[in-house]
């Protein structure tokens, strides 16, 4: 047991980057890792430790998805994934940080959960169709062609770009500094005529209840928010989700998170995190302190 334990450990990271993706939510992630240990401590036979926890984790994964989606479907307005800081650190490694960005984990939620098992065991971590077909239990040809239709429908939707980060954060920069100054013709160029807004208040803040559509929607909305930001506000810029976004900090509060989906020097997509039950993560692991609700 000794032995598995340690095999276990060295697993971890890895077993909840698989689950956090697939599910998008810490708790749930935390769950079933800690689940596949549970059931690999009551399991006698095991050929490989390694196989049976990626195989458990993924079809607890799969097990899941259903409660997880009526969750989703009856939380108050648009749904987006948790918060991780992916600031680099010796202590910090976190794998495969494009395939934890908002705007992908959005995307993935429009495909079948099969789907994004396969997407993401491939895509995210590299393993042979061979290997995925064990642990999703379908042959390997199914298998690929599920991972041809996942990446036709990211690409689709421009989630697959590479982010290039110095680039990101002078996009993000120029975006936050236009919407400070009130400059609706500077925001709506830097948006792509097909540009959506995404805000995640829960029902506990307030935040847009729909998503935002269209450049010029998006522009006035921003220039909105920027003049009417108390005193007292501060944005700090870092890497969450493996891209540059905008911390804003109300009195010492973490606010809100703001993301973007930039393609092509353009921004496809706006992210803005405001649920305080989902800062309150990112905030602690920032010593900060998330809004009061």
């Amino acid at each position: 047991m000794p032995e598995r334990a340690e095999r276990y450990e060295a697993m971890r990271p890895r077993l909840f980057g698989i689950a956090f993706r697939m599910l998008q939510t810490r708790e749930d992630a935390e769950e079933v890792v800690q689940d596949a240990w549970l059931r690999l401590s009551r399991t006698d036979d095991v050929d490989s430790v390694e196989g049976f926890l990626l195989r458990t984790t993924t079809r607890l994964c799969l097990d899941r998805e259903k409660s997880a989606r009526r969750r989703r479907e009856a939380y108050a307005g648009p749904w987006l994934a948790d918060l991780v800081d992916t600031e680099p650190s010796p202590e910090r490694e976190v794998e495969q940080l494009e395939s934890l960005n908002l705007g992908l984990l959005h995307v993935l939620l429009t495909l079948s959960p099969l789907e994004r098992a396969v997407f993401l065991l491939r895509e995210a971590f590299d393993y042979p169709y061979e290997d995925i077909a064990r642990l999703v239990g379908r042959r390997a040809d199914s298998c690929r062609q599920l991972a041809h239709r996942a990446r036709d429908r990211v690409r689709s939707q421009k989630a697959d770009v590479a982010v290039d980060s110095e680039l990101h954060e002078e996009l993000l920069q120029a975006f936050l500094s236009a919407a400070q100054g009130g400059d609706l013709a500077r925001l709506e160029g830097m948006l792509a005529d097909d540009a959506v807004l995404v805000s995640d208040g829960g029902g506990k803040v307030v935040s847009a209840t729909r998503p935002v559509v269209g450049p010029s929607n998006i522009a006035r909305f921003f220039a909105g928010i920027a003049q009417k930001a108390p005193e007292g506000t501060e944005v700090v810029l870092r890497p969450v989700n493996g891209a540059p976004a905008a911390l804003i900090l109300v009195e010492g509060h973490l606010d809100t998170v703001f993301s973007l989906q930039t393609a092509q020097g353009r921004i496809y997509r706006v992210f803005a995190v405001r649920n305080p039950e989902k800062l309150v993560g990112l905030a602690a692991s920032l010593g900060l302190r998330p809004v009061d609700f």
